[in-house]
């Protein structure tokens, strides 16, 4: 029978991956106990440095769909916390909260295959790039990682993770096959369309050599916090009624 080699206890310890968690207490923040929860081991400085990007680019995005399903379950539902946060989480996915996992998948498959992938220059990427993208527009598929409703000019986050990732050794083949995606998209489109926050970030992702489900893990922590802000903030400047009565007032329906 397999067991888990995550945490252990007994009525004098406490555990993680091994590690006493006093100890843990005393010696470590909350980036290495995360890495050492889910990775089995500590981050070095630059591994530190990009999970600690993850989980603050993920923080808020301000009244998205999944703030708002948190405020609306707390509204009708204000002695459940757990239960208002676990709302804003459930809809991470395609178009908003998971789309890290999804621009690291896009990815991925455009190189699956691909031998020696890391030694491609930027002529061979455009040519991936050009192929998977006329291959999603030809079966209608959103292309992930492209565009942004509000930064149509360039996400500034974008830019920054590049930046970052090139500062600590983790500018690889996918940041480059990203920016050629980006371009890519451009020219099918007949306009720019840049990359955006979640294409730099599940690119960096997989040039860390780590999993679409961890970058989408991250994401869910780092929005835990976003969350629990506007469950306090609800309860002392609450909006929910507010948000319920523009729904009402947008229905067809005179029912409640």
């Amino acid at each position: 029978m397999n067991k888990s080699m995550i945490g252990s206890g007994d009525a004098d310890h406490i555990r993680v991956r091994g590690h006493d968690l006093l100890e843990l207490m005393e010696r470590h923040d909350f980036v290495d106990v995360l890495a050492l929860a889910i990775l089995g081991h500590f981050p070095d400085e630059r591994l530190r440095r990009m999970i600690n990007l993850s989980l603050v680019t993920a923080v808020d995005h301000g009244l998205t769909p999944s703030a708002m399903a948190t405020r609306l379950t707390l509204h009708g539902a204000p002695e459940s916390m757990q239960g208002a946060v676990a709302a804003g989480l459930l809809g991470a996915g395609s178009r908003f909260l998971g789309t890290v996992e999804y621009s690291a998948r896009f990815l991925q498959q455009a190189l699956q295959g691909v031998e020696a992938a890391d030694t491609l220059h930027d002529e061979a990427l455009a040519r991936i790039a050009d192929a998977q993208v006329a291959r999603y527009r030809e079966q209608r598929r959103k292309i992930p990682g492209v565009g942004h409703p509000i930064h149509v000019d360039g996400d500034p986050r974008c830019e920054k993770t590049l930046q970052i990732a090139r500062d600590n050794g983790y500018f690889g083949v996918h940041c480059r096959l990203a920016l050629q995606v980006a371009a890519a998209v451009s020219r099918a489109a007949g306009r720019p369309i840049p990359l955006n926050a979640t294409g730099s970030k599940g690119a960096v992702l997989l040039d860390m050599g780590m999993s679409p489900e961890f970058g989408k893990g991250l994401t869910l922590i780092g929005r835990v916090a976003g969350l629990v802000a506007h469950v306090l903030e609800e309860r002392e400047r609450p909006i929910a009624q507010d948000l319920w009565d523009m729904a009402i007032a947008a229905s067809d329906s005179d029912c409640v």
